[in-house]
C-alpha cells in the first residue's frame, strides 16, 4: 500500500480530556479544519476522565451538532492510559490518532505522520523536536522514555510521544486487557514490533498546566517498571551480588589485617557502617519485591480498568453496542 493511499484510510482520533474547557473548542475547529483535507471519513473521540470542570458539557454539545463526535465520560478520574485504552477499543475506523487536548499537537503534522504509516510499519510516533516544558519536567519524561525503553524492549521507546498513529487491529492483541495499571505503547509491543517515530513539531502551552507533574511522571515511569518488566528484579540481584563481592572484601581486609599486623580494625563506627550498607541494600531489595507483590495483590482484587459513567452521540449509532457491553463488565 503507498503512502497516497494511506490517506483513503478512515481515522479514529482519540483524545483523553482532562480540565480542557479553555481549549476544546478551539481544538475541535482545527481538526475538523485539518481532517477533511486529509482523509474522507474520521471520527473524534473524546474521553473526559472527571476532571472537574465544564469539559463534558461542551463535549456534549459538540457531539450533539457534529455526528463525527462522540463523547465518553469516565465515571471517575482513572488516568490518561486508562482513557484512552477505553477510547481505543471505541475506535470504528481503520487507524487511530491519539493526541492531547491542550492544542501542543500541531494539526498540520497528522498528515505527516499517516504517511509514514507505509507497508511494514504498524506504529508512527510524533517525536517533538525539542520539548515545551520546564526543566524538571523534562527530566522526569526522559526517566519514563527510559522505563518504557526497559518494559517495551524496543528502541523507538525514546521517542514515544502522546502523539501517536497506529493501526487499529493492533488492539486485538490487548482486547481482554484487565490490570488497573496501563501503558499504551507497552501494550502496542504485544502485537507489533513495527515501530517507527518522526520528528514533529511541539507548540508552547497557552493556557492551562499539564497534568502530568514531575511526581506524577516519576510514579508512572515506577509502575511502567514494575509493572511491565522485571528490571528492577535484575537491579535488585546485581546490588545484592555487588554487596555480597563487598562484604567478602571487607572480611579478607580484617583477617589479612589481623595475620600480617596482627592487629584488628577498630572502632564501632566502621562496624555501624557497615551494618548499615548491608541493612540499606536489603531493605531496597525488599522494596522491589514489595512493588511487585502489590502489582499482584492490585490483579487479584479485579479491579476494573475504567467504567463508563456517561456517553453523548448526535445518533443512537454514535457508539457501538457491543462495546458499551465491554465498558460495563471491564
Amino acid at each position: 500500500m503507498g503512502n497516497a493511499e494511506n490517506f483513503m484510510l478512515s481515522v479514529s482520533i482519540i483524545i483523553p480530556v482532562y480540565r480542557a474547557e479553555a481549549t476544546l473548542i478551539e481544538l475541535h475547529r482545527q481538526l475538523v479544519g485539518a481532517m477533511v483535507n486529509i482523509v474522507p471519513t474520521f471520527e473524534i473521540i473524546l474521553i473526559e476522565d472527571c476532571g472537574g470542570d465544564e469539559s463534558w458539557p461542551l463535549i456534549a454539545g459538540l457531539a450533539a451538532i457534529d455526528s463525527r463526535v462522540r463523547g465518553i465520560r469516565m465515571s471517575r478520574n482513572y488516568g490518561q492510559h486508562n482513557a484512552l485504552l477505553c477510547g481505543i477499543r471505541a475506535a470504528r475506523y481503520d487507524v487511530v490518532l491519539t493526541m492531547d487536548d491542550d492544542l501542543q499537537h500541531p494539526v498540520s503534522e497528522i498528515a505527516p505522520m499517516l504517511a509514514a504509516l507505509r507497508p511494514g510499519v504498524d506504529v508512527v510516533y510524533g517525536a517533538p523536536m525539542a520539548e515545551q516544558h520546564g526543566f524538571l519536567r523534562d527530566m522526569a519524561s526522559r526517566l519514563t522514555k527510559l522505563a518504557l525503553a526497559s518494559a517495551m524492549g524496543a528502541e523507538t521507546a525514546r521517542s514515544v510521544s502522546a502523539f501517536r498513529v497506529f493501526r487499529t487491529r493492533l488492539r486485538e492483541g490487548f482486547q481482554d486487557y484487565r490490570s488497573p495499571h496501563v501503558s499504551i505503547d507497552v501494550l502496542l509491543t504485544w502485537t507489533t514490533s513495527r515501530f517507527t517515530a518522526i520528528k514533529v513539531r511541539h507548540a508552547p502551552r497557552t493556557t492551562g498546566v499539564s497534568g502530568y507533574t514531575v511526581g506524577k511522571l516519576i510514579r508512572h515511569a515506577v509502575n511502567l517498571m514494575t509493572g511491565f518488566s522485571t528490571l528492577p528484579l535484575q537491579i535488585a540481584s546485581v546490588i545484592g551480588f555487588a554487596f555480597v563481592l563487598f562484604g567478602l572484601l571487607i572480611l579478607a581486609f580484617v583477617v589479612i589485617n589481623y595475620l600480617v599486623r596482627n592487629d584488628s580494625v577498630p572502632g564501632f563506627a566502621f562496624l555501624a557502617s557497615i551494618i548499615t550498607i548491608f541493612s540499606g541494600a536489603q531493605m531496597f531489595a525488599l522494596g522491589i519485591f514489595g512493588e511487585y507483590l502489590a502489582r499482584m495483590h492490585f490483579r487479584s482484587m479485579d479491579r476494573p480498568v475504567y467504567v463508563v459513567g456517561e456517553i453523548a452521540a448526535s445518533s443512537p449509532e454514535g457508539y457501538v453496542p457491543a462495546q458499551r457491553k465491554v465498558d460495563e463488565h471491564v
